[in-house]
Formats: structure tokens, sequence, C-alpha cells
């Protein structure tokens, strides 16, 4: 777990991807949260966040999207406030899912793919989905509240071979 002392703070979920070949579907990549409560922390999510959609409380939310990659570096960014997220959430499992279409697509399928989690200029991880190249969504990362209050974050590469609404529901079940 990384994050001693006060917890996390403020974090940033960043992805990126080329975009599709001249005549392909545009590949459509998306960072999901789900938040889990204290009293069932591997059950159903509280409350999912992804491109079209905030927590209740503001403590999460996509402050960058795209549809399509663009090439361009990082081009969809998720913020995740855990000093503002309320006592009865003691974990958030962050994940990817790409859009599927008549052609399905796995992060093989996905030139250039990565995400990166970041606090303020620290970064606590780096993945390029090599990993789970034949899945269709892949969790990145679990938040955890201590006992203390703080938060941390452990890797949690995973692949699924689910659409982004099925994803949803298995992202945060038992390893």
């Amino acid at each position: 777990m990384s994050g001693a002392g006060h917890g996390l703070g403020k974090v940033e979920v960043r992805l990126k991807w080329d975009p599709s070949p001249p005549g392909q579907a545009p590949r459509h990549l998306d960072i999901i949260a789900a938040t889990y409560s204290v009293d069932d922390p591997h059950g159903r999510p509280v409350y999912v966040v992804h491109y079209d959609s905030r927590s209740p409380d503001g403590t999460i939310n996509m402050t960058r999207h795209s549809q399509t990659g663009m090439g361009f570096g990082f081009v969809e960014v998720m913020v995740l406030e855990f000093d503002r997220l309320a006592p009865v959430y003691g974990r958030v499992v962050v994940g990817v899912a790409i859009h599927q279409d008549e052609n399905p697509r796995t992060f093989g399928d996905i030139a250039n793919a990565g995400v990166v989690v970041v606090r303020g200029y620290q970064q606590l991880l780096a993945d390029d989905f090599s990993q789970v190249a034949d899945a269709t969504a892949a969790t990145i990362a679990e938040f955890t509240r201590s006992s203390s209050g703080a938060w941390g974050m452990r890797e949690m590469i995973r692949g699924f071979d689910s659409d982004p609404v099925l994803f949803t529901a298995e992202m945060g079940g038992p390893q």
C-alpha cells in the first residue's frame, strides 16, 4: 500500500491511447470508479462514476474525456478526492473498459494504451495493459481506507472479458 501518513488526499487517474487507423471505427476507452461502503467492501458498489456521471458529493469526477484517443498523451482524466470522501465509504476500485461494437476489441488491439495514477507530481502507478492484452476491461487500482481513516492504494491489474456495464458489477468482487 502506498500513501502513508495522512493518506492519499487527491489523486488523478490518467488514460491514453492512439486513435483508430484510417477507415476503422473509433476506439473508445473509459475510466470507471466503483465506490463501496465500509459495511460491504466487496458487495455491490454504492455508486459508479464514469464519463457520463460523477459522485453525488463531487469527490470523484471526470475532468477530461475522449471518445477517440486522439494520440496526444493522456486524454481522459478522473480526479478522486479521498480527503473529502465520506467516512461511510471504505473502498474504491478503478478500472478501464473498452467500448465494444461489431468488431470486439481487447487491450492488445489498442495502440499505445497506458494508464497512470498520480498524486501531485508523484507517480503511484503506471501500466500499459500488456499483462491483460486479451481482456476487454481491467481493474488497475484499489483504494482502501485504514482504521485510522487514511486512504492507501494497491495496484490491482486484473483483466475481464466483459462490456462496460457488466464490468461495473464485477470489478470490485473478491480476487
